[in-house]
């Protein structure tokens, strides 16, 4: 038997006003396949995208770019620029109204307020109830963006705010469908851990008492990337379906045909 020869990656490109982009190609698949390079992309949002940016975007021939933040984040963040001849597709995967006085606290708060809601394991207790709650409440918007990409979405990008939870567990569902093994997902995943990558903490005291070793300290499980992040989800699916099979077909509702409609968008055919 031949062996195929795997695909090179392309070099990879670091955006001025877009943090944490990359193409999801060349990952590999329990059959031994792996996903194509320029056809799936994450990032975060293309709010502040320079002109260079823009042009490098525009030049990747996408189809769609899937915006998951919600109305709190574009307030906040600002929608994201045009891009001639490509769908924006707004698919909010968090309720702005949840965790409101929370999220205020991370950007407001004093380190005292900050120490009641995130000492301890108190943030990353947050972020593994998150991860679960949009495995399991997120089920139509889920089955939305794959039957999207399995009929006409492909290229597409993936985005949130960081690219980090959202656009993270989004990517990670549609690995899943056509595949990639869960080792090869988390790797992927935890590259926004990336120091070039990561979301910029915004709090309105930018003194040096309201960004101390401290208060990164405590913030750092909200805007890191944690593979008991991720595993809380596959928990989730595990728990709730028994197997990934099961998840898309009878929580997504995704058939067996759809399932080979995305893989053969996603993966490479060589």
């Amino acid at each position: 038997m031949t062996q195929q020869v795997p695909q090179v990656p392309p070099t990879e490109t670091v955006l001025t006003g877009v943090r944490n982009f990359r193409d999801v190609g060349g990952l590999p698949t329990t059959d031994g396949r792996r996903t194509a390079f320029g056809r799936l992309y994450r990032s975060g949002h293309l709010a502040h995208a320079t002109a260079e940016d823009a042009a490098f975007l525009a030049g990747l021939g996408l189809h769609t770019v899937f915006d998951f933040r919600n109305s709190a984040d574009h307030r906040l963040d600002g929608y994201d620029i045009e891009l001639d001849g490509v769908r924006n597709v707004s698919i909010p995967l968090t309720d702005p109204a949840d965790g409101a006085e929370f999220w205020r606290l991370v950007r407001d708060g004093s380190i005292e307020q900050l120490r009641s809601i995130l000492a301890g394991d108190q943030g990353s207790e947050r972020m593994i109830r998150m991860y679960r709650s949009t495995i399991l409440d997120r089920t139509a918007e889920h089955s939305r963006v794959l039957h999207a990409l399995a009929e006409d979405s492909v290229p597409a990008l993936m985005h949130c705010a960081a690219g980090k939870d959202r656009a993270g567990l989004s990517i990670a569902v549609t690995l899943l469908a056509v595949g990639v093994e869960p080792e090869a997902i988390e790797e992927d995943y935890l590259k926004s851990n990336d120091l070039h990558r990561r979301y910029k903490v915004k709090r309105a005291d930018t003194s040096e008492a309201g960004m101390s070793s401290e208060v990164m300290e405590l913030l750092n499980p909200l805007f890191g990337a944690e593979s008991a992040y991720l595993a809380a989800a596959f928990a989730a699916i595990e728990e709730n379906w028994g197997t990934t099979d099961r998840y898309l077909a009878e929580g997504l509702k995704v058939s067996p045909e759809t399932r080979q409609r995305l893989r053969e968008r996603l993966l490479d055919q060589g």
